[in-house]
């Protein structure tokens, strides 16, 4: 079955940088264009990122734009997520995601991260 896994989160000062990856199984990674997206407390649960299929081409939230980067290693079946210049309003548990060829989506976990001093 589809399956995703973060991790890489944690609690870094304003600033800082961190590094969230997604572990894929139970598909065909490579087929699909993976995402992340966060939600904050109080907050709709928005889009960050994404990344095409073969890594062709990637999106972003105006509010990340030059600080955060989309990769993926499809050898790895793994999506990553490098953030940088972290902001305290970046702090939101953070999700994989895949739009499955059924229509559905699925979810990862989730990984909490929080910018605080």
């Amino acid at each position: 079955q589809v399956q995703l896994v973060e991790s890489g989160g944690g609690l870094v000062q304003p600033g800082g940088s961190l590094r969230l990856s997604c572990a894929a199984s139970g598909f065909a990674f490579g087929w699909y264009d993976m995402n992340w997206y966060r939600q904050a407390p109080g907050k709709e649960r928005e889009l960050v990122a994404r990344i095409a299929s073969d890594g062709a081409s990637t999106n972003y939230a105006d509010s990340v734009k030059g600080r955060f980067t989309i990769s993926r290693d499809n050898a790895q079946n793994t999506v990553y997520l490098q953030m940088n210049g972290l902001k305290p309003e970046d702090t939101a548990v953070y999700f994989c995601n895949v739009r499955y060829y059924t229509g559905s989506y699925y979810w990862g976990q989730g990984t909490q991260v929080t910018v605080s001093s």
